[in-house]
């Protein structure tokens, strides 16, 4: 029995929805991972691409986080360099506040809206200079922008910073080597505040750090995200750590998005068997005897992807159709899934 999906649009709905603040549609990354061309040449090997990113799409509303989690490889750091610019897009489009990235970033105003995002970096140890004082660290965007107009005026805005991370003013004068890793992660938070942004990219900000350094860096985060009506993109493996900061949750497997969801709804019912898996491999400290199906195979090769849907060599309700015909993304209820057995109501039987 196939579920039923109603594509018709819904004006009024649309309407009353939240005007998004991020928009991502169909987003693309190939790298070029050839060998040197003499080597091809002496060696008769074609040119080889990775398609790290493959046709994503999702929004993001203001002062919301959106979670991607996956396992490592999927393409959720790419998708966060490329919402930032640090990496050109093969297809697709990224929109800030409306305003097409790719366009403006081109242009005078692109310094503009770079102030109005930052990101921060999954490393504290290599994303700070270890040659810098805090204050040179934290400043360096204040004064690149202009937002500063005198010496005084940065101390006092760098120490206003420092606070507002859980540090003291003082922390200013140190290097960063003289910080513990939770630390340094909040003074690179610090230093991602100095511009006023509204949209943040956390790529796995506390995938380095011990579990009772996460929770205190990921409460900072709330704090700030309710006090200044921030944005984020949240980058991680870690599904406990999702379930505290996020929304929304989009799943991504191998370059692709294959369910999107709110978190209650996601961790309460997940609909593609990926998702399953990855959510039956969180240690169940109630043991309540719910029959669980570890993660099972490995993530197939990026550079030789399966054909069809790319989870099929790992999925319990495979069969023919998931071995040829790449699944769309369909909007079931609200909830986004790219699954065929779901399509067809497989999963459920």
């Amino acid at each position: 029995m196939r579920a039923h999906i109603d594509s018709r649009p819904d004006t009024a709905a649309e309407a009353a929805a939240p005007k998004a603040l991020v928009e991502v549609r169909d987003l693309a990354k190939v790298f070029d991972v050839s060998a040197p061309w003499l080597n091809r040449v002496v060696e008769r090997k074609p040119r080889q691409f990775v398609h790290a990113v493959d046709g994503v799409s999702f929004s993001i509303e203001r002062g919301k986080t959106l979670a991607l989690v996956g396992e490592s490889g999927c393409g959720k750091s790419t998708v966060a360099r490329l919402l930032v610019g640090l990496y050109p897009p093969t297809r697709g489009t990224v929109s800030f506040d409306g305003v097409d990235m790719a366009r403006t970033l081109a242009s005078p105003a692109a310094l503009a809206l770079r102030r109005r995002m930052q990101m921060i970096f999954q490393d504290p140890y290599a994303s700070l200079n270890p040659r810098w004082r805090v204050q040179d660290i934290i400043a360096e965007p204040l004064r690149e922008h202009g937002l500063i107009a005198n010496q005084d005026e940065q101390r006092a805005r760098v120490a206003e910073l420092l606070q507002s991370v859980g540090l003291a003013a003082v922390d200013r004068e140190k290097f960063p080597h003289q910080f513990s890793g939770g630390q340094r992660q909040r003074i690179s938070i610090a230093r991602a505040l100095a511009t006023q942004p509204e949209f943040l990219v956390c790529d796995e900000p506390t995938s380095a750090l011990d579990v009772s350094v996460q929770a205190q860096v990921l409460n900072i985060m709330k704090d700030l995200q309710r006090q200044r009506q921030l944005s984020y993109l949240f980058i991680s493996h870690n599904l406990a750590v999702v379930r505290h900061v996020a929304d929304r949750v989009g799943v991504m497997y191998l370059g692709r998005l294959v369910e999107v969801a709110d978190k209650a709804e996601l961790f309460a019912r997940p609909r593609h068997p990926y998702t399953r898996m990855l959510l039956d491999a969180i240690p169940d400290i109630h043991m309540t005897g719910r029959a669980r199906t570890p993660v099972q195979g490995e993530v197939p090769n990026p550079l030789n992807p399966p054909s069809g849907c790319s989870f099929h060599p790992r999925c319990p309700h495979a069969n023919e159709r998931c071995q040829r015909e790449r699944p769309a993304m369909l909007d079931l209820a609200g909830i986004q899934v790219a699954c065929h057995a779901v399509q067809e109501g497989r999963l459920d039987a």
